[in-house]
This record gives C-alpha cells, structure tokens and sequence, in this order.
C-alpha cells in the first residue's frame, strides 16, 4: 500500500478533536435556603454533545441564539465513539435526476410505527443537512464528476447510504466542534441535567424553564449542583445505552427517557429496539456489520474446554446457504423477526444468542473459510448464492481468505481493529448478540418539540425512528432535526425566565437535595452497582431481540416492582461524586419499568413478533427452522 493511502487510512480511523472551548461562566450566584448555587441565563441550553447536539448548538447560534452546551463528556457518547465498517449516513440519491421526496419517506416510514409527516420532513431535509456538513468540511467520497458514491444498507432498495469509513459519526463530530470553536459557543463539560425547570406562561400553560444540573464543579455547594434558566432546552442526550448488559453502546450512556417521565413528557414506541452483533462493549463495543461479514470468516463457538464447535451447521441446510447468510449480515445487519423464517440471515443471530447461552464464547475467523456442513460441499467462492457471487465479483473480491477479502474491499475496518488492539491478520474476533439503539423514545412534533413546551428532543432520544429504518436513517434525522428545531426557536420563541430566580428553583432543589442526603450512606438504600447490575440482567435477559411472552410478564412487575423501591428506600452513595449517576440509576429503574410494561401491553393486546423482537409464546403458529427441525430458544 501506498503512502498516500496510509495517509488516507490514518486520517479516517485515528480522528482527533479540537480542543479549547469557550468556558462557561456564571452569570451570578444564587442562594437558596442558605445554599449557593452557579447561575446561567441563555436562550437555549442544549444537552449533550454529539452529533446531534452540537448541530442544534450550531445552528441556534447562527440565528443569533445565546446557546450554553452542557455535556457529561465532550468527547463520549456514540457518534465520538461508535460505529461499523462503513458508518451510514442515508440521504437523498443522486441516481436519475434526482431522489423522489415521497419514496424516500415511504422508505424511512415503510418498517412501520413512524408518523409519515416526520418521514417526509427527514426525506426533504436531509439534501441541505447533508450540504451543511460538507460546508463544515465533511469528506464524502465522490466520483470523479463529484457526485456522492452511494451503496446498499440495511432495509434499503434504493442504495441511498453513503460513509466517510469506520468513523462517519465521529468525523461529524469532529466538524462540527471545529464550528462550536469557531462560534465561540460556551461549554459546561462533567454536566448532567437531573431535573427541568417548570413555569406557566401568560396563558398558563406549563412550560420548561430550564434545568438543574449536576456538575463535577463543587465551588459554590458541596453537590456540585448548578442552575440554568432558559426558555428553550433541547434534549439531545443519545440513547439509553446502560439499559442492557449486552450491549454496543460506550459506557455511561444514560439518555434522559427517565427523566423525561419524570417531567411527564410523553413517549412513544418503547417497544422498538435494535440489536445485532458486535464486539463486547467489555472490550471494543463494535458493530460487525458490511465487509466484516461480506467476506464470510468462519463463525465458531468455544466451551469453556476450549472444544470448537462449527454451530451454525446445526441451523442452516447447507453450507452455500450458511456462507450466503453470513455475507447477508452485511447489509441486514440487525436482527428482524421475519428473517428468523425460511432460514434468513438472522437465524444466525438466534444461533449466536443461543451459544452466549448456553456458556460458549463465539468469534469470527478471518483467516479461515466456514467450515462445511456435515455431510455436504466444501465451502467455495464458486458455490455461493447469485447475489453474493456477483457482489463479491464487482467488488474484486475473490481472495482465497477472509482476511484477504477484507483488505480488499474495506482495510479500513482491519485498522480499526488494530487501533484498539486486535490484529485481525493474526486472532479470532470474540463477539456477540447486543443491544445497539433505541427506536422509540420522547415524542416530538415536525419541529423536534415535546409535549412540553420549549423542550424539544433531538437525535436518538427522540422516538421518531419506527418499528425498522434504513441504516444510517437515525444520523440523518438528528442532523434534520437539529436544523428545524433551530429554525422554530429562532423564529417563534421569544418567551423571557419571568419572576424571583431563587422562588422557581426552591422546590426543584429542595426535592433533589432530599434525595441527596437519603443515599449518602443510606443503610436501607440499594448501591449504585446492584441497581445496575439488576437492571441490565433483567433487560438482557427478558427484553432482548427473543422474549418470552410468561418472561416478559414477570420481568415487568420485578422491574415496576424494583422502581418501587427506588423511589420509597432510595440508592446508596457514599461520596458527593455519585451524585450525577445516583439520578441517573433512578431514571434507568424508571426507563426499564417503562419499556417491559410497554412490552407487556404489547403481548397482551396481541401483538407478535416484528421489527428487532421476537415474541415466543405457546399459542404462537409461526416457528422458526433449522437444518434439524425446529428452533428451540
């Protein structure tokens, strides 16, 4: 390989982010009950700094917003640190003349449970978002007449995804921090909001007035409590990626669903989840999507003997069929309840779950070639599905060996690897069945507001994205949503924080700090490590992509049941720099109760498997097959 494409290799997987940010100072200090807290005053405070969050930082300021970004870590969260082989961004197509605006939304809402006037809005918006990043300076490959390369992704027909790499959320990122800089927008970092700020308008509608933060800053009070009043306050916190135990997301990904139902916003498709497999978030949380699987490694299970087992010769029929579904991991990637039947790609993903059961590690092989069937073919690149041949043959990708494969069509999914310690050239590739994103979340309108006035949600934790979307779907609409949001505040919002400052935060405070001194060495109260640990286990186990219908009944009530006593008795802390998680754990509890009572409204109104769930119940007529009869999960 050449220098240049060293280069160009270094430049797309080892991205760095600038730093220097315009600090955030108080306007003043604020006593209550005899207790100093920082204050700030701004138009619009946004929460959360990732993709989505730093577009609606930027965009509010260029319409002559005062914007404060308060974040738990400027350089965490899923767009700085996730991602896949080729990181998705779905957009308008170039093919033709043009994309047509009502496919596109059909496209976006066709999985189902999405409003199709939010479709329609991130079909149309998604040229001039997409146009903005370039702007700031986003590569996006070209043809040599400048015209976006595009491929096929997850529940795609059209072939509308485009990627810069591995990295495409995260060059984003990199962008637009680059524009904060340059805009001079204000930064709270080691910020988390814990509560909004309420007040009745002059038409006595309630409406957010602000926030109450936590804060590793511990200056004015011991908790590191802050205030921040504004009239508009944009909820751009990701999703809730501690839900699960098995799980892709970074760590300390909380969102804010929890907190949200505490302020009584509404939510929507609780229900809708995505998971697929990756590398262990205990390791390098990745997706193994596209080229990863698109190569075909040999995909095997060890016991704790270290005995190899070649399990997916037990599920498919023959081993043309069993390399075709791995290749089709590619580009259908998460898991989906109707390729279980038929045997389709995700039967693998019930054969993997199944191993992780059953005490097995599994990994993929990109030095070796699946193993055969029993009693049939050899694999071999001649004996391969029509579809997956002739991808390969365009791709020129009819290497001997995996390994081989890949560094042909994607090297930058084996240097990634090997930034984070992992020579795919040389080892096996441990993986599993995760939790990867939250479709459904807070309800938003065509300009990104909650039901609660001046809060809007933006990004993952806006519950716009349906029962299934194209991959990539979910960037395009944060950057969408980013941009209207902005817009109807610049336009629309000229509400002031009316009244005596200390007289509105005086009851939000006096509830938190009660909280507060109950888990400080509460004897009765429950560690902040056992809620955890009880939550994720719940949810991995009993509200994953396979439920039981009994199983998911009584996770509900132990989770309503655990939320509960949360609330009563209260979690344990034992120093001042819990605090932040303490609120956080007591929205997880109220997040999980939430999605298995929603899970158990679902079953028991009828509903069955669809979209990233499948519903295993004794009166069920629908059962997936494997080469050896039926699927026993």
């Amino acid at each position: 390989m050449s220098q240049l494409d060293d280069t160009i290799l270094d430049a797309l997987t080892h991205v760095t982010f600038p730093k220097g940010f315009a600090q955030a100072e108080p306007a003043w200090v604020v006593t209550v009950d005899g207790v100093d807290y920082p204050l700030w005053q701004t138009d619009a405070l946004v929460v959360g700094s990732g993709a989505a969050g730093l577009r609606a930082a930027v965009e509010l300021k260029r319409r002559q917003q005062n914007v404060l970004i308060a974040t738990a870590g400027l350089y965490m969260g899923t767009s700085a640190c996730s991602g896949s082989d080729k990181q998705t961004l779905f957009t308008a197509a170039t093919a033709g003349n043009g994309d047509n605006f009502t496919k596109l939304a059909e496209a976006l809402a066709s999985g189902g449970a999405m409003d199709h006037d939010t479709a329609y809005v991130e079909a149309v918006g998604s040229l001039h978002t997409l146009g903005g990043l370039q702007y700031l300076g986003l590569e996006l490959p070209e043809d040599r007449y400048g015209a976006i390369l595009r491929y096929q992704t997850d529940h795609d027909e059209a072939g509308r995804a485009t990627s810069c790499g591995p990295r495409t959320s995260r060059l984003m990122v990199k962008v637009l921090l680059e524009e904060v800089q340059r805009l001079a927008i204000p930064v709270l970092t080691s910020a988390t909001v814990i509560k909004l700020l309420h007040q009745r308008d002059e038409n006595g509608e309630d409406c957010v007035a602000g926030a109450i933060l936590a804060t590793g800053h511990r200056a004015h009070n011991p908790w590191g409590l802050a205030i921040v009043t504004a009239p508009n306050v944009v909820l751009a916190t990701g999703g809730p990626g501690e839900l699960y135990r098995d799980s892709v997301y970074p760590h300390k990904c909380f969102g804010s669903l929890g907190l949200a139902l505490e302020e009584g916003l509404t939510l929507t498709n609780l229900t809708e989840s995505q998971f697929g497999i990756g590398t262990p978030r205990s390791t390098f949380p990745w997706n193994l999507s596209g080229t990863y699987v698109q190569v075909i490694p040999y995909i095997y299970s060890v016991d704790a003997e270290g005995n190899e087992y070649n399990f997916l010769a037990d599920y498919y029929r023959t081993t043309q069929e069993l390399a075709s579904n791995i290749f089709r991991k590619g580009y259908q990637w998460p898991f989906h309840a109707t390729r279980v039947m038929d045997f389709g790609s995700s039967l693998l993903d019930m054969a993997v779950a199944q191993e992780q059961q059953s005490g097995r590690q599994v990994f993929m092989d990109f030095n070796r070639n699946p193993e055969a069937v029993s009693g049939d073919l050899p694999f071999s690149l001649d004996r391969l599905d029509d579809d997956v041949r002739a991808y390969l043959e365009n791709n020129d990708a009819l290497a001997p060996s995996p390994i081989e494969r890949l560094q042909r069509m994607n090297p930058l999914s084996i240097s990634l690897y090997k930034m984070h310690g992992y020579d795919l050239t040389t080892q096996p590739l441990q993986f599993a069945m995760n939790n990867q994103h939250m479709n459904g979340g807070i309800e938003v309108d065509i300009w990104g507001q909650t039901s609660l006035p001046g809060c809007f949600a933006v990004g993952e934790v806006a519950g716009t994205h349906g029962v299934t979307r194209p991959g990539g779907a979910a960037l395009n609409a944060g950057q969408v949503f980013a941009v209207r949001l902005a817009r109807f505040i610049g336009c629309t919002q000229k509400r002031n924080i009316d009244g005596d400052i200390a007289q509105l935060v005086a009851p939000t405070l006096a509830s938190i700090r009660e909280i507060i001194t109950q888990a400080h060495d509460n004897g009765t109260g429950m560690p902040l490590s056992v809620v955890r640990e009880k939550i994720q286990a719940r949810m991995s186990d009993h509200a994953g992509f396979i439920c039981h219908a009994d199983k998911v009944r009584r996770a509900t009530r132990d989770a309503l049941l655990l939320s509960e006593f949360v609330q009563r008795h209260g979690l344990a802390i034992k120093h001042v720099g819990e605090v932040a998680e303490l609120f956080m754990w007591r929205h997880m509890a109220l997040t999980s109760a939430a999605v298995l009572t929603q899970l158990t409204h679902y079953i028991d109104a009828g509903g069955g498997s669809r979209g990233a769930r499948i519903i295993l119940d004794r009166d069920g007529n629908s059962i997936p097959q494997t080469r050896n009869g039926f699927c026993d999960a």
